[in-house]
């Protein structure tokens, strides 16, 4: 099985080695993967097999296929679970940040889904690398998620979130002082077409909705309560960015550049950014009907430590 995609070199790129740009615009790829895959042919540029040492200019096209390598066995690991509810068709479970949701390329063990195949002995096997899943969670958000039990349970919770009919309310602490104190965000989101690692608003990328409220707003941050309409990779980090408001800790969508912050209150928000290691993201409620009891159910969890210790400070 092979990925195949196209990277269009942007206007204003410098000069690169060929296996230089791509280990560091394609998602998961190693320079000797890269020159491998480079060395066989699977990387051409506008139509040509080049060398890993050619140089790439703004405009060309460098179209990929990338040999996808059998994944290996997930296995149970006994990590500690903070389980909020569970019966015998589906649990949810409070993930703390630095937790991946399901195995991938170099996270194939300490995932979430390793602490649940030791923790239950069934779990629904729609996808061999993810029992259970049936929506994820990026590694540095924290927050609720559920998890099926057995398929019929999986189908029909991934019909509800397909049907948009969940409930999902997430807590975001964010840069600036807001001009109005609610909003919705509508902007189309796909991969970055300078760094496949990324998301970003493109013209031709999916709908996507995110609802947002200002909860309390400080010198220089806010705390909001967000709500998705759509649910994209990435989306509210993403989002947020896009109106110049991005996640407070977010390293990879600005999230850790002081900007609008002036004196003072400079160095304090450098030392409250010290206080945490990832984007201050938690989805705190979580709502379903139960596909056995036909029950709306709804959850709720704390915000973890390093956001409450945050807006401590700032109430202070």
């Amino acid at each position: 099985m092979k990925r195949k995609f196209d990277i269009v070199v942007p206007a204003g790129q410098k000069k690169e080695r060929l296996d230089v740009y791509l280990t560091s615009h394609v998602e998961n790829a190693t320079r000797t993967k890269v020159q491998e895959a480079i060395r066989i042919g699977e990387v051409v540029v506008d139509g040509k097999q080049v060398k890993s040492s050619h140089a790439i200019s703004p405009g060309e096209i460098i179209h990929i296929e990338l040999s996808r390598p059998e994944p290996p066995e997930v296995l149970p690991e006994n990590i500690p679970l903070d389980i909020v509810y569970e019966d015998k068709y589906l649990l949810v479970v409070n993930k703390p940040a630095g937790m991946v949701t399901h195995p991938a390329y170099k996270n194939y063990s300490g995932t979430l889904v390793n602490a649940l195949l030791f923790h239950s002995q069934s779990l629904s096997k729609a996808h061999p690398l993810r029992p259970g899943i049936v929506h994820r969670l990026d590694k540095d958000t924290s927050g609720l998620l559920v998890v099926a039990k057995d398929e019929t349970t999986h189908q029909k919770l991934s019909r509800q979130f397909a049907n948009k009919t969940t409930e999902r309310e997430y807590r975001a602490i964010v840069w600036g002082v807001f001009k109005t104190s609610e909003g919705i965000i509508e902007a189309q989101l796909g991969r970055s077409k300078s760094d496949r690692k990324k998301v970003a608003v493109v013209k031709e990328g999916k709908y996507a909705v995110t609802e947002y409220e200002v909860m309390e707003q400080f010198t220089y941050l806010a705390l909001l309560r967000l709500r998705l309409r759509t649910g994209r990779t990435h989306q509210i980090r993403v989002h947020l960015a896009h109106i110049h408001h991005p996640v407070f800790g977010d390293e990879t969508y600005g999230g850790r550049k002081i900007a609008g912050v002036d004196g003072k209150k400079k160095a304090e928000a450098a030392n409250l950014l010290e206080t945490i290691s990832r984007q201050a993201l938690h989805a705190k409620k979580l709502g379903f009907v139960h596909p056995a009891t036909k029950e709306f159910m709804r959850f709720d969890s704390e915000l973890p430590d390093d956001m409450k210790g945050i807006l401590e400070f700032l109430e202070k």
